[in-house]
């Protein structure tokens, strides 16, 4: 789903959008001319690879997201929630998915079998 940052209503509106089996629910608005707020829940499955032993499992994920996306250069300081510079004016809400799973699964995960192995090193294959 894409909109075009202008056309972001300033009341709060229902979000509700996935990409393959993960999806984004929650609330968007816009709280200025060149910032939008996102406070939605991130949540379905994927499949990770083990970073020991390269093996996929499937990775069930509910994580609460508080975004802000910028129009362009974000010239602030905001610790509670995370920025995102849109590029073009327009926010594609496909990508913010991609993008979150892409920071999830680069995150260190270890397989169930690894971690009933004990040893203190990674196997070389």
């Amino acid at each position: 789903m894409k909109i075009e940052f202008k056309k972001v209503p300033t009341t709060k509106k229902d979000l509700e959008t996935s990409l393959n089996s993960v999806k984004i629910e929650g609330t968007f608005c816009r709280i200025s001319s060149s910032l939008v707020k996102i406070e939605a829940i991130l949540k379905g499955n994927i499949d990770i690879d083990c970073s020991r032993c390269g093996a996929s499992e499937p990775f069930s994920i509910e994580e609460e997201l508080k975004l802000l996306l910028s129009d362009g250069i974000f010239k602030g300081d905001e610790e509670e929630f995370l920025v995102i510079e849109i590029e073009n004016s327009l926010i594609d809400f496909d990508e913010i998915i991609q993008s979150e799973l892409n920071s999830i699964k680069s995150d260190y995960h270890i397989c169930k079998n690894c971690l009933s192995d004990n040893q203190l090193f990674e196997k070389e294959f």
